[in-house]
């Protein structure tokens, strides 16, 4: 079920407010591999109603578009906005996914699979805890992709970052490394907060991509492009893939020398990875 799901292989998720439905159209037509409607920080507490009711109007219509869609829902056991959230989710057609942000434990999301048991879940890892209980909460049944939340993760830690966030690595590295210990779909990591500067936001983008993300959470339509030709393998990497795949053809799966380096199966399963991307 889990890599079934064309939410599987998005690179770019975008955020649109659950309480802007006129933004709802203007996501979708933005190239974005999947949208995310919000119903947690970007919608204030007054609003939540509102957030619902409006995304239950388009719904159905945004479902014809055939765009994976995903419902940030509020978090749980924090007042009853999360817990309302996954009722009236039950009354949709479900989603592709469900992001849970301040995911702690498994045990949160198992509350969220008992209440929607058939819809794949995003967890948002938040917080020290959750940076914790990472392993436990890969393994989770329907957990499909984990997310990285580092603007709250460096709130509830206090960490400061410079340039380049090197201090968020060990974050970073952990949620890869248990993405793939746990077989799940590559992680997505999280948002670049300066919508202007597509300078550090291919920066970032390249950086998801050195650390093994598949996907980058997005927050407005003009970031989706750069995001993707960030994720894009560039030509001479295509141009080496080509060259070894056909090395590989040629030595009939043996290992042989290109270019004076040694091809062997590592080397052809990353080549396979560039060609991959590249499709996409």
């Amino acid at each position: 079920m889990k890599f079934s799901s064309p939410l599987a292989s998005a690179r770019t998720l975008l955020f649109v407010p659950g309480n802007r439905p006129e933004r709802f159209e203007k996501a979708i037509s933005s190239g974005a591999d999947a949208i995310v409607l919000d119903l947690e920080d970007s919608v204030p507490l007054a609003e939540k109603a509102t957030a619902r009711h409006s995304i239950a109007q388009a719904w159905d219509g945004l479902l014809r578009h055939g765009i994976p869609l995903v419902i940030r829902i509020n978090p749980i056991g924090e007042g009853l906005q999360g817990e309302t959230d996954l009722d009236w989710l039950a009354s949709l057609t479900p989603p592709a996914g469900v992001m849970v942000p301040k995911v702690d434990s498994a045990e949160l999301l198992d509350a969220v699979s008992r209440a929607i048991p058939t819809v794949p879940l995003l967890p948002l890892i938040e917080s020290a805890n959750g940076y914790l209980a990472l392993r436990s909460i890969s393994q989770q049944a329907h957990v499909l992709r984990l997310v990285v939340g580092h603007i709250d993760f460096m709130a509830d830690t206090g960490i400061q970052c410079s340039v380049g966030e090197a201090e968020l690595d060990p974050l970073r590295f952990e949620v890869t490394t248990v993405s793939r210990a746990s077989q799940l779909a590559s992680a997505i990591d999280g948002v670049t907060i300066d919508i202007h500067n597509m300078e550090l936001l291919k920066e970032d983008g390249l950086r998801a991509l050195r650390f093994g993300f598949g996907g980058k959470l997005c927050i407005h339509p003009k970031q989706v492009e750069a995001i993707h030709n960030a994720f894009a393998p560039t030509e001479e990497q295509l141009v080496w893939a080509e060259r070894v795949l056909a090395a590989d053809s040629a030595s009939g799966g043996a290992a042989v020398q290109l270019d004076g380096r040694m091809v062997d199966v590592p080397v052809v399963l990353q080549a396979k990875k560039y060609l991959a991307r590249a499709a996409r």
